[in-house]
């Protein structure tokens, strides 16, 4: 007998909340790259990246970001948006930048997922230990 997960009003307004900071702090990056504003530019160079390919970054992370906000391509973008996470760990691994730099985008991750886990019965069911 299959069982179903009932979700929340509480969880359900929760994952929006956080599926909302999350886009919005992804919104900011986008823009400053595509901006191409003084602080972006410095960063990225400092962390490696050539000056040419911040406004290309910046593309990519607001269509996925804007993406994530569908919810018919949540869940791809949710995928995009954890490997976008994985280069910005291990650009701060290969610096050697502070541990607390090199986990910020592992919480991000985190509540990207969290924010579907929230309110989606299926996520709920396959990551749940219940078969």
């Amino acid at each position: 007998m299959e069982t179903t997960h009932k979700i929340s009003k509480g969880g359900l307004w929760t994952s929006y909340i956080l599926q909302g900071l999350v886009v919005l702090m992804f919104i900011l990056g986008a823009v400053n790259n595509i901006l191409q504003t003084e602080s972006a530019v410095n960063a990225a160079v400092d962390m490696g990246y050539p000056e040419s390919s911040i406004l290309y970054l910046g593309i990519v992370l607001l269509l996925s970001t804007i993406l994530f906000a569908v919810p018919k391509t949540k869940f791809i973008d949710a995928i995009l948006l954890t490997a976008w996470l994985g280069g910005a760990v291990a650009t701060h691994v290969i610096h050697s930048d502070p541990l607390t730099l090199t986990l910020f985008p592992v919480v991000f991750g985190i509540l990207v997922w969290l924010s579907l886990w929230l309110r989606d019965p299926k996520l709920q069911k396959i990551l749940s230990s219940k078969k």
